[in-house]
């Protein structure tokens, strides 16, 4: 009885830790929600506005995260 009292604090533990490698995901989110402040042109990239630099690197580093994340959860 102990053990599993034990062992479900441990699987909440490890809940709560997770839940917190989620919080990564929204940074795309927040990075991408208010246009206002990335929509301008300056600084250009190799001749890119600033507008389309800035998307394109966010997905870049979406994927980067969604892979962190999902090798978190794997283990």
């Amino acid at each position: 009885m102990a053990q599993d009292v034990k062992h479900d604090a441990e699987t909440k533990t490890e809940t709560k830790r997770r839940r917190w490698w989620l919080l990564l995901l929204t940074l795309p989110f927040l990075g991408l929600c208010f246009p206002q402040m990335y929509a301008r042109a300056t600084p250009a990239l190799w001749g890119f506005p600033f507008f389309y630099w800035y998307q394109f690197a966010w997905v870049i580093a979406s994927s980067v995260l969604m892979a962190i994340v999902y090798w978190r959860f794997r283990t």
